[in-house]
């Protein structure tokens, strides 16, 4: 019973600290593109898709940590 417990604790641990980083990357690039949008709000048509773009690849380091 305990090493099944223990087996659990080390996979939420794993998932837990694996989403950490992803999660503080995608709420600084939200951050910083609502940023550029409010200080030249002409240019949201260029930053928006480079702005997906890189919250795809920061998801996809999540997904690494849950597999």
């Amino acid at each position: 019973m305990t090493t099944e417990v223990a087996q659990l604790l080390a996979m939420a641990f794993a998932i837990g600290f694996g989403a950490l980083g992803p999660g503080l990357g995608i709420g600084l690039l939200a951050s910083k593109a609502m940023e550029a949008v409010g200080r030249n709000p002409d240019s949201a048509n260029k930053i928006q898709p480079l702005m997906i773009l890189a919250i795809v690849f920061t998801e996809s380091i999540a997904i690494y940590a849950l597999v």
